[in-house]
């Protein structure tokens, strides 16, 4: 809940009619406003009253457990972003931003900060087709609208699972999967799974092609390209990567040497199964992890104990603590104010700044819930008229066990690299404190929003920081600095082919966005990318199970975290040394129950 109020479905129609109201209120005034700086602080009131019904309702479709929650926010996010679609090309609140920007004297006035706020509006007006002329914009919204909706249906069609008659599946597999009725439930790959045919059946069975969901993609595909053809760009990945770090479609080019890495994952399959030896694409990330396990000897077994998610978060917060001066604490939550009894709400505190904003961790499995951790920004911060802070609201959603009698919840290698990632998103939006929350956090581009994740997943490997806190959780233990390095030496292993495969998603990606009418069937190009890119097989019957247009990003984001980092591998750690153990909350107590 946000401002003390609990949330219930009928709410979202409720704030989704203020928020209506209240931008039909901001619109009149920017239009009737003189050119200064107040005409930016009003678009940004009227960004901010949009996005808190916006941000808020674009988490609960996804999370809330209550369909009829998931079903109202559904509706409140289309209607919103109707509004906003509607605004992007409105020519009269445009002409009143265009004024301030023509004002030479007066731009000169402002300060950067408003100055890269104008123009940012002024770059989402260009980009949704405010040049057309009336007939093409009512089309360009009506466009947007679509992609909306197809975007919202696509990602929906990618959680569900598919069902297979059991009796197709030999017996002694049939108990890796759900079972309903007379059907096996298939829910995701089972990457992990020793069985290779358990892993082959996964594999086969939930990336089988759902004509509906390539329909959609394909109607997806077809209206972005239209879309941006539309307002004056050449593809849909040109619009797409206007504005961000990697500018156009061109510069994505990637190649890496991934045939020593494939050939080190054959032989071991051959040592394992020398039946079926051949290395297949539901192969790669099982046996890169037991070629890792056992050059290095770091079966994940041995790890997780030290693991605990209270540990890590007690990690964390020493981390932010002598780097940034935050500590986090754990606060009580309303009756009704969280949607899992299971949900925590942290308090980010600064030393001199005080309260920086909210935290609430979504961390633990749950039926329905998507098996995907991500940032969601709920509310973001900003400089109110009366100038007080506005406080930035995050949730931070994983898919963590829950604890069991004996042990807390404990966390594998990978598991915590990811918790790290996630709160570098966090902290993303606790410290980019800006005057506008049009820019504040994670609204930037979106390649740079992945900077500061990345930069956390670096100080999860490095054992200067992992030793800080690494603890058993029976005997009080520190893990050996051995298992830190073997660990951290472990990761360069099948690195090439780990990244080659993202960036097969991310020259898929661009395909998929690059000139149309596509000459082949999204499958016959998936096939065809699969072979020339990654380098593994493309398996007949069968889809890709990524979202178009999110998998570049990271590629990209890894580059630029690489180009920082390397003229001084070391100097982001030497901030640790010299400075006093500040000790904040006892926050692992909330987990290590």
């Amino acid at each position: 809940a946000l401002e003390g109020r609990k949330l219930c479905p009928e709410g979202f129609q409720e704030a989704q009619d203020k928020a209506l109201q209240e931008s039909e209120q901001l619109v009149q005034k920017a239009c009737s406003a003189p050119p200064g700086p107040e005409i930016v602080k009003i678009f940004d009131q009227l960004s901010d009253a949009l996005c808190r019904v916006a941000d808020l309702a674009d988490f609960v479709k996804i999370a809330h457990p209550d369909f009829a929650f998931r079903e109202a926010a559904e509706e409140a996010c289309r209607n919103i972003g109707t509004m906003v679609e509607k605004l992007n090309t409105d020519v009269e609140l445009c002409q009143s931003l265009r004024r301030l920007l023509a004002d030479e004297v007066v731009m000169n006035s402002l300060d950067p900060e408003t100055r890269r706020v104008a123009e940012l509006f002024m770059f989402d007006f260009e980009i949704s087709g405010i040049h057309l002329d009336e007939e093409k914009r009512k089309k360009a919204v009506d466009l947007n609208v679509r992609i909306l909706d197809l975007c919202n249906e696509f990602l929906t069609g990618t959680h569900l699972p598919n069902k297979i008659d059991k009796r197709v599946l030999p017996e002694h597999i049939r108990s890796n999967f759900a079972t309903e009725g007379n059907y096996l439930e298939v829910a995701g790959l089972h990457a992990d799974c020793p069985n290779d045919l358990v892993r082959e059946a996964a594999y086969k069975i939930f990336l089988y092609p759902n004509a509906e969901q390539l329909n959609c993609l394909e109607e997806l595909l077809a209206s972005r390209n239209s879309l941006a053809q539309l307002v004056g760009y050449e593809t849909f990945a040109h619009r797409a990567l206007q504005g961000t770090m990697a500018k156009n479609p061109e510069k994505q080019k990637g190649k890496f040497l991934t045939q020593k890495d494939f050939e080190m994952m054959t032989k071991m399959k051959m040592k394992l199964n020398p039946q079926n030896s051949k290395l297949m694409p539901w192969d790669h990330p099982y046996y890169s992890g037991v070629l890792r396990a056992e050059r290095y000897n770091i079966d994940p077994g041995l790890y997780c104990p030290f693991f605990s998610l209270g540990a890590c978060m007690e990690g964390l917060n020493s981390l932010f603590s002598q780097l940034l001066g935050i500590s986090l604490y754990a606060e009580q939550t309303q009756r009704g104010e969280v949607w899992s009894e299971d949900v925590r709400k942290l308090a980010v505190v600064h030393e001199n700044e005080g309260l920086l904003g909210y935290i609430y961790c979504d961390f633990f499995q749950r039926p329905d819930k998507p098996h995907q951790d991500c940032h969601f920004t709920v509310r973001g911060g900003r400089l109110r008229e009366n100038g007080e802070y506005q406080l930035p609201v995050v949730v931070l959603m994983l898919s963590l066990p829950h604890s069991t009698r004996n042990a807390p919840t404990l966390l594998s290698p990978g598991m915590m690299e990811n918790l790290f990632h996630e709160m570098g998103h966090a902290m993303h939006s606790m410290l980019g404190r800006t005057r506008y929350q049009h820019v504040t956090g994670t609204r930037c581009p979106t390649d740079f929003a992945e900077v500061p994740s990345i930069l956390m997943e670096y100080f999860a490997n490095d054992y200067r920081v992992v030793n800080q806190f690494a603890r058993h959780y029976k005997t009080g233990q520190p893990l050996p600095k051995n298992m830190v390095s073997r660990l951290c030496e472990s990761k360069k292993l099948c690195a090439a082919a780990d990244m080659q495969l993202q960036v097969f998603y991310a020259a898929l990606d661009q395909i998929y966005h690059g000139k149309h009418p596509l000459q082949k069937s999204t499958t016959e190009i998936l096939k065809e990318t699969q072979e020339k890119v990654y380098g593994l097989p493309h398996v007949p019957n069968t889809v890709s199970g990524t979202v178009p247009n999110k998998k570049v990003v990271l590629h990209y984001s890894r580059e630029v975290i690489r180009s920082i980092l390397s003229p001084f591998p070391i100097k982001m750690l030497l901030l640790l040394a010299g400075q006093s153990w500040r000790r904040g909350s006892k926050i692992s107590s909330e987990y290590d129950v």
